[in-house]
């Protein structure tokens, strides 16, 4: 097995093997220099030299050059502070140039000879002229970088939902796969509001607890499913991964929570215990009523017993005579009359004058004065006698 030692460049950078050779003295935080593909880099020890697996190892193993020497260390510090000047400087070049990226963050080599820019955009960009400007400014060699949205907030940093400082920007060293059915199988809401981050894609945290969630449910049967147990058949309604329970709702409208070994019967149930324990005493307090009714039933359903007659001297009581019998040809009792129907009074109607009246029969009411006769119209000449 190859002996390897764990190598840092940044505070939440990936951990890169490397091969010690004959400095097996390194301890943790010890400051090398070792060699990359991309030229000489000072790095800082994570992990002292040890046997690995042949299968953790990718590609070929670049050997560790030195340690660094405590001008170097200085140097490099002074290289590191200088990086928030040529970010703004850089940031001024590519506003003149009007191209349609965002600088992001710059990076120093440890001696100064090499500086890299990272920057975000959603296009193809041609930045040979920027280039050739910033290598006359800086004097140095010049690499610009594309990133994507996730190293972008590794590199500017700031606060997640939880109110603390990103996991990216802090100790996360690698970027896990993160999906949809992550944030289903935990119950959390699927606004994307909810559950993305500041980058804009779905939250790193949601694969730190995947396994344990994944675990816990398998244990358990579905939501919804109908199963077996000393309570008879019951339906799956709820199921509690952070306390490790099963709801249950049984046929009686009542609701059960147990654990996994409580519903394999493998541990005594408090709960079956007490629901026996009320059913015997239902079934007690049911014994002491039903034989007090059923003997109240018996003896109702008893006959009744007869009455004996009074002793009175074989008379009988006193009361109304029977009609007698009525002879024949004897007339019969008179029929008794029905009372007469009355009916109510009419009230007698109110003489109308006769305007009243002419105008209820819509004739024009008459100007002659009352008890003058009408007059009799004159006959027309040649209307006489046909003769």
């Amino acid at each position: 097995m190859p002996i390897v030692c764990g190598i840092k460049f940044r505070e939440a950078s990936k951990v890169y093997f490397f091969s010690p050779g004959e400095i097996t003295d390194l301890q943790e935080d010890d400051y090398v220099i070792v060699e990359t593909a991309r030229g000489t880099e000072l790095g800082r020890v994570v992990m002292p030299p040890r046997e690995v697996d042949a299968s953790e190892v990718v590609g070929e193993l670049k050997p560790v050059l030195r340690r660094a020497t405590p001008l170097e260390l200085v140097e490099a510090e002074k290289f590191r502070q200088s990086e928030e000047e040529a970010l703004r400087i850089c940031r001024e070049e590519v506003r003149k140039a009007n191209l349609p990226m965002k600088i992001v963050g710059a990076e120093y080599s440890f001696d100064g000879s090499r500086l890299t820019f990272f920057f975000t955009s959603e296009q193809r960009i041609d930045f040979r002229d920027l280039v050739r400007n910033l290598a006359h400014l800086f004097k140095a060699r010049i690499e610009l970088r594309q990133i994507g949205v996730r190293d972008e907030a590794r590199l500017l940093g700031g606060l997640g939902k939880c109110g603390r400082p990103l996991c990216c920007a802090t100790w996360l060293s690698d970027f896990a796969p993160v999906s949809i059915r992550m944030a289903k199988e935990q119950n959390l809401p699927l606004s994307p509001a909810e559950i993305s981050g500041l980058c804009g894609r779905l939250l790193c945290c949601l694969a730190y607890e995947h396994e344990y969630y994944h675990a816990v449910r398998g244990v358990f049967p579905k939501v919804g499913k109908m199963v077996e147990t000393p309570f008879g058949p019951v339906k799956v309604v709820k199921v509690s991964v952070l306390q490790e329970t099963v709801t249950l709702l049984l046929a009686d409208g009542s609701t059960i929570e147990l654990t996994a070994d409580q519903l394999a019967g493998k541990e005594p149930c408090p709960a079956l215990a007490k629901r026996n324990g009320r059913r015997a005493s239902l079934e007690e307090q049911l014994a002491r009523v039903l034989p007090a009714t059923s003997e109240g039933a018996k003896e109702e359903r008893k006959p009744k017993a007869e009455t004996p007659a009074p002793s009175n001297g074989g008379k009988k009581a006193p009361g109304k005579r029977p009609p007698e019998p009525r002879r024949a040809g004897e007339p019969g009792p008179a029929p008794t009359p029905e009372p007469a129907m009355t009916l109510p009074k009419r009230r007698r109607a109110r003489p109308t004058p006769k305007a009243d009246q002419a105008k209820a029969s819509g004739s024009r009411p008459s100007r002659r004065p009352e008890g003058k006769p009408k007059a009799r119209r004159a006959p027309s000449e040649g209307a006489g006698d046909p003769s």
